[in-house]
């Protein structure tokens, strides 16, 4: 594990007018009542923005039409993948994750929040939650990544 480096990701909180947040069940994941924000890797040569903007067009179907960006976090935040995951995860090349976050306000309707919009869905379900919610309903490797957004965009949801 100690040769492996972080792979680069973003994460989106996607914040509604009630101040609530998206999160979506993992299909992949069936093993726990476990919800998470839109997040994934970002691609060779790939703006943070543009990659979190895509991001969260794969994993809902919204686009910058329905969601403006209102807030960066300042640093990249690092998670380390279980033991048993590391090696199954990404091609085995990474030991966990080094995250740029934004915060986005979804000025859509619920209609407009499509998990297929990309094939093949992450996500087999979604809801609002309160902000607050967020680290109790994330695996339990990443709660602490998602208590310093939550912190984070606190004033923002």
């Amino acid at each position: 594990m100690d040769g492996l480096g972080y792979r680069p990701g973003v994460g989106v909180m996607l914040v509604n007018a009630a101040g609530q947040v998206f999160v979506g069940r993992r299909i992949d994941n069936r093993e726990g009542d476990w919800w998470q924000m839109p997040q994934g890797g970002v691609d060779p040569g790939e703006d943070l923005r543009e990659a979190a903007l895509r991001e969260l067009a794969e994993e809902t179907g919204v686009t910058e039409a329905h969601a403006t960006i209102i807030g960066e976090m300042g640093e990249t935040i690092r998670y380390d993948l279980p033991e048993e995951l590391i090696g199954k995860l990404w091609g085995g090349k990474y030991r966990g994750q080094e995250q740029g976050w934004f915060c986005l306000r979804f000025t859509g309707t619920d209609a407009d929040i499509r998990l297929d919009a990309h094939d093949p869905a992450e996500f087999c379900e979604w809801k609002w939650v309160e902000p607050d919610r967020l680290p109790e309903l994330i695996v339990p490797f990443k709660k602490r990544v998602y208590r310093a957004v939550v912190e984070a965009f606190r004033e923002l949801a």
